[in-house]
């Protein structure tokens, strides 16, 4: 029986920033080979274009020619699908998503985001709702979804049960004031680190990216970190997970070292 082996993807959001110029990127670079280079230095991207505006098949098959096998893209979902008052009403806009062309990435198609604002509170049934939109499957392609949500309300055993029942993942948030939810609740991980330091050379002290290189292991294993928190004390089935890790936001400038220190650590 074949064993699988997970992965630890390590990334940032996005490729386009021009303070990343001469300091991530080689001064020089052109900005047409950006993304290849990239793609040789980090091993996933979080795309937050898919968040604002709809993309064509062809940018998808591009942006999947410019990167090496094994590489991923993880895609923002749009806001009008999770910016809505009442999101069991969102079908058509998770559809036109999807049909949008983001299968042409093949097997580098990483999980959909669904990003929620700071003040959409948990709603049981509503909630429960959207995720039953979520298909496991499109165009052939098993898909793979994560909730990143930003009220308290949602630190409810009832909210990681719904999520666990879709095997949808609950985003873990590093950040000052979001919400942080630290249970599995699918066959992945997924974290998006929000910390970080410009006055430091990997953006993020050397301990601290120990530690996340020891709990990225510990979660590819198939264990659950003790040092994060979990509403529901049931640890979920041991079994390896491939995890998705994202340097976004707080001192943007060194999110890519600071990606690149923990692919080195892992």
């Amino acid at each position: 029986m074949k064993t699988y082996l997970p992965r630890v993807y390590v990334g940032v959001g996005g490729w386009t920033y021009e303070p990343w110029r001469g300091v991530f990127y080689p001064k020089g670079l052109p900005h047409a080979r950006e993304l290849e280079y990239a793609g040789q230095h980090l091993t996933s991207i979080e795309v937050n274009g898919t968040f604002y505006s709809t993309m064509k098949p062809a940018s998808f098959r591009k942006w999947a020619s410019e990167v090496p096998a094994g590489f991923v893209f993880s895609l923002k979902g749009p806001r009008y699908a999770v910016n809505r008052r009442v999101l069991a009403e969102a079908g058509s806009s998770i559809q036109r998503f999807l049909e949008s062309g983001i299968t042409e990435l093949g097997p580098k198609l990483g999980p959909l985001l669904w990003q929620f604002a700071p003040h959409k509170k948990f709603d049981a049934a509503d909630f429960g709702a959207f995720l039953d939109l979520l298909p496991a499957k499109f165009d052939g392609t098993v898909l793979r979804h994560v909730v990143e949500v930003r009220n308290d309300t949602f630190k409810t055993p009832e909210f990681i049960a719904l999520a666990r029942k879709a095997n949808v993942a609950i985003c873990y948030a590093e950040h000052e004031t979001y919400t942080e939810i630290a249970d599995i609740t699918s066959d992945f991980v997924y974290a998006r680190l929000q910390k970080g330091d410009e006055r430091l050379k990997d953006g993020y002290p050397p301990k601290a990216l120990d530690e996340w290189a020891k709990r990225a292991k510990a979660w590819a294993k198939g264990g659950a970190p003790d040092d994060l928190p979990r509403i529901d004390k049931k640890t979920a089935e041991k079994k390896p997970r491939d995890v998705f890790i994202y340097f976004i936001h707080e001192a943007k400038v060194k999110m890519p070292a600071a990606a690149m220190a923990l692919i080195e650590r892992l």
